[in-house]
């Protein structure tokens, strides 16, 4: 297989270098800007944790009905890359508007619109491999993806930071300090998303009717049934709803529970950051090892580490076991995610690969409204934290079962 990237696979790649941003910006400072905005506003660390978890569970529940309807219009002829612009122009404006709020609950809200839209565009995004790639080529091309993602992040994450932490000392304030991490985020995310909008080409998409709304509801109905009556996408979908769950619910509250554990937020934000400096060689190779080993066993070692993962995420009272879980997602998030991601290419119609994305993106934000509202309802009744985060353990054990169920079907 050749290794060089081709040009439409570097630009779908860089996409992926700019919409990360935005997602560490989500996993790390946003979250600890929200719990300034609730101290000041007398909220308890149990409140915080569960109303920044009822607030991710919004977003996703958003996506989760909408997604697969969009995803289902993009896959008529010329409309995904405008769909997808309007998309990432949007989040982007939504994301430098959050900047410059300083109410709790008015922050919350725009929170949900701006990940409602990033991540409606990763629908597109995702939808968009099938054409920018060969079949032989979809594991090696997502985990770059993502690896560079995850490296690529960092550069604006990291000077966020220091304008954060550094503000103070040379006269500029906390509240700009935020406002000048979103704008630098903002502007990350539309600068590397030119060269996949400048350069995409639908390859594979559905010819336009005259009733293109009304149809492509026909078409989402029907890509239901098919899903349902073909056993190796309804089982993989239904394991990745479980295994999922898990994962983006980590990622969504990592920095939130840290904090809520009273960690320092200078320790949760650098050892997120270890997480995604690992994560980069870490995803890579995973898509160098799917070249000799079935992609089938390498998903359900990072499901299994997952699992792992989140028993060990139960007793985590300490600063050195905060960073050692920081190592552990970042040596396997990209690998599930990115594996995840290509396995469900293989497996689908390419001319539908929105639709099909659509409903990827109902289990993936389905899974993560029940992961985070599990976490927060859990913490609620026990006021334990520990206990709420046990609570995602169940849904990587259904996830195992499911995906063997799966990988067994012809």
């Amino acid at each position: 297989m050749q290794i060089k990237l081709t040009k439409a696979e570097k630009h779908w790649i860089l996409y992926d270098v700019g919409n990360s941003a935005f997602i560490l910006l989500v996993t790390t400072i946003m979250p600890l800007y929200f719990n300034s905005l609730a101290e000041k506003a007398g909220l308890s660390s149990v409140s915080y944790l569960s109303y920044w978890g009822f607030a991710a569970s919004a977003a996703t529940l958003c996506v989760a009905i909408l997604g697969p309807i969009i995803g289902t219009i993009t896959d008529f002829k010329g409309l995904k890359k405008p769909i997808f612009l309007a998309a990432v122009l949007l989040g982007s404006l939504l994301c430098f508007i959050m900047g410059f709020i300083t109410d709790w609950l008015l922050f919350l809200i725009f929170f949900v619109l701006s990940k409602a839209v990033f991540s409606s565009s990763l629908i597109f995004y995702d939808s968009m491999l099938v054409d920018i790639t060969t079949d032989d080529r979809l594991d090696y091309v997502s985990s770059q993806g993502f690896a560079w993602g995850y490296i690529g992040s960092c550069i604006p994450f990291v000077i966020s930071l220091v304008v954060i932490l550094g503000g103070p000392r040379i006269g500029i304030p906390t509240g700009l300090a935020m406002t000048i991490a979103f704008t630098i985020t903002a502007l990350w995310w539309i600068i590397f998303s030119l060269p996949l909008i400048r350069t995409y080409q639908q390859k594979h998409y559905v010819e336009h009717s005259k009733n293109a709304i009304t149809d492509s509801f026909r078409r989402l109905a029907s890509t239901l049934r098919h899903a349902t009556k073909h056993k190796k996408i309804f089982l993989f979908l239904l394991a990745f709803f479980f295994y999922i769950d898990g994962v983006y619910t980590i990622i969504d509250l990592a920095t939130a529970y840290g904090k809520a554990l009273g960690l320092g937020s200078t320790i949760l934000l650098l050892a997120l950051l270890l997480t995604q400096v690992i994560a980069f060689p870490a995803a890579i190779t995973f898509g160098r090892l799917a070249q000799k080993v079935d992609t089938t066993k390498l998903i359900l070692v990072c499901i299994f580490a997952y699992l792992g993962i989140a028993v060990f995420a139960i007793f985590l009272d300490t600063q050195i076991e905060f960073w050692i879980l920081a190592v552990c997602v970042g040596l396997f998030q990209g690998g599930i995610q990115a594996l995840s991601r290509s396995y469900f290419t293989k497996i689908i119609p390419p001319e539908q690969s929105g639709e099909y994305f659509g409903l990827m993106d109902i289990c993936g934000k389905g899974a993560a409204f029940l992961g985070t509202a599990s976490v927060s309802l859990v913490s609620q009744m026990t006021g334990s934290i520990n206990a709420g985060v046990g609570s995602i353990t169940v849904f990587f054990l259904l996830g195992i079962f499911f995906f063997i169920k799966a990988s067994l079907t012809k």
